[in-house]
């Protein structure tokens, strides 16, 4: 038998607490001692490694490109699982991918923090400077906060919560399968150099909290396209 589907206050709960543990890593300052694991004076040993980008880079990118897109086309023209689902969760399903994806786009485009390999100590040329530090620039290129090769896996965290209700026996694989994921990217693109722990934390959380307000949405639309069917049967 299903499990019964988490209340949206305890998924709250559950991302409230999230929100604490991601502050409490950023107040811990351990972002630029654990960049150094990886990196030198020199730079980032790892940063252009063919194979490594290609595998840890390129082409998950692209995999993550290509389900979204499947995803899309089950939206319309139902395939496997997707079937059973109706129209409005298979939209759930994949929009919320899609925003959890935008939302940490439009972040990084707004973020004047730099990457890891920037900072002089690393052989850039900028100091390293907070991304709490708002409004203030350490002189590179900055839009490095938060990390957004990570969310090509992070993403579909946001869509956990319609596979939880309508696949429940899909829905642990299909969360630990995004967790874990995107954590690997996350690290790679850490020993590139290209992006703190910070970084591929808040990113985690971003997508988790994208899902669980598109969630909400669903239900207070499913909610009210509901009462006047209740009232007639009252």
């Amino acid at each position: 038998m299903p499990l019964p589907v988490p209340s949206l206050r305890r998924l709250c709960v559950c991302t409230l607490v999230a929100l604490l543990l991601v502050v409490a890593w950023d107040a811990s300052g351990l972002d630029v001692p654990l960049a150094r694991w990886a990196g030198t004076a020199g730079g980032f040993a790892w940063r252009s490694q063919p194979l490594f980008v290609l595998a840890l880079h390129e082409v998950p990118r692209a995999i993550s490109s290509v389900l979204l897109l499947a995803l899309f086309v089950g939206a319309v023209r139902p395939w496997g699982m997707l079937r059973r689902w109706p129209a409005q969760e298979r939209w759930q399903l994949a929009l919320s991918i899609a925003l959890a994806m935008a939302a940490v786009t439009l972040l990084k485009r707004a973020s004047s923090t730099s990457c890891p390999w920037d900072l002089a100590e690393f052989g850039g040329a900028v100091p390293y400077v907070s991304h709490w530090s708002w409004g203030v620039r350490d002189g590179g290129g900055g839009h490095c906060f938060p990390a957004g090769h990570a969310s090509a896996a992070f993403a579909f965290v946001a869509g956990w919560f319609a596979v939880r209700r309508r696949a429940p026996q899909c829905s642990g694989p299909w969360l630990a399968a995004a967790l874990l994921a995107g954590l690997v990217l996350g690290l790679a693109q850490q020993l590139r150099g290209a992006h703190y722990m910070s970084h591929t934390l808040w990113t985690a959380w971003i997508c988790w909290s994208v899902g669980l307000a598109t969630e909400g949405l669903m239900q207070g639309l499913g909610l009210r396209r509901q009462a006047p069917g209740q009232l007639n049967e009252a």
